[in-house]
């Protein structure tokens, strides 16, 4: 059994949605004889502001220790918020607005139980071994990388929007995610896949 949980389980529900995403609009644009583009995304540069605090507090080996708690909370608040408002700014793209409602339950479960994503005991316990759970601490985030707080099930508001979905047993890499990240993968496959349409139908309106 795995020592601990995955410290950025969204990052890979992403990268999956994201590998699909481009596969099926790629073959979508071919069949449909249209040439896939990028999404003509606006106000990009927000999503770099919005990395930022992350990049630094969860990314970069130091800087955690360096910065209280409570300003990792309010970074990562602070980034999901930044990434929910370039969606809003973009929501006539397809997916969009799927992808904006699971950063908007993300953002609300975290911020509604203290700054960061509660992960119960109970979860926690399929993806860690009883020995290195005992040596986390209820109450506390589960490590430097990890946007994750370890609580007991009766202490999370609203525990159906908290990481509580597991990776079932036997599959290589294992992790806890969020109804939040399945929604945030969902609208990035549907961006990249759908895309090629909604250009097209914005040119013949012109």
């Amino acid at each position: 059994m795995a020592q601990a949980p995955s410290k950025r389980p969204s990052k890979v529900i992403l990268l999956i949605a994201v590998f699909a995403g481009l596969l099926v609009g790629l073959l979508r644009s071919r069949l449909q004889h249209q040439a896939w583009q990028l999404p003509e995304l606006r106000h990009v540069w927000l999503v770099v502001v919005a990395f930022i605090p992350q990049l630094l507090i969860f990314y970069l080996p130091g800087w955690r220790d360096q910065i209280p708690e409570s300003a990792v909370s309010a970074g990562l608040v602070t980034s999901q918020l930044g990434l929910l408002v370039f969606c809003l700014l973009n929501w006539k793209y397809n997916g969009i607005l799927v992808l904006a409602g699971g950063l908007a339950l993300n953002l609300f479960v975290i911020v509604v139980n203290g700054g960061f994503m509660p992960l119960s005991t109970e979860t926690a316990a399929q993806l860690m071994s009883q020995r290195f759970l005992d040596t986390l601490k209820v109450g506390s985030p589960l490590g430097a990388g990890s946007k994750d707080i370890l609580l007991a099930p009766q202490q999370i508001i609203f525990p159906w929007l908290a990481d509580r979905f597991v990776i079932p047993a036997g599959f290589l890499y294992r992790f806890a995610f969020s109804i939040g990240d399945v929604f945030i993968g969902l609208g990035a496959f549907l961006l990249l896949s759908l895309q090629p349409n909604y250009l097209e139908r914005q040119r013949s309106r012109c």
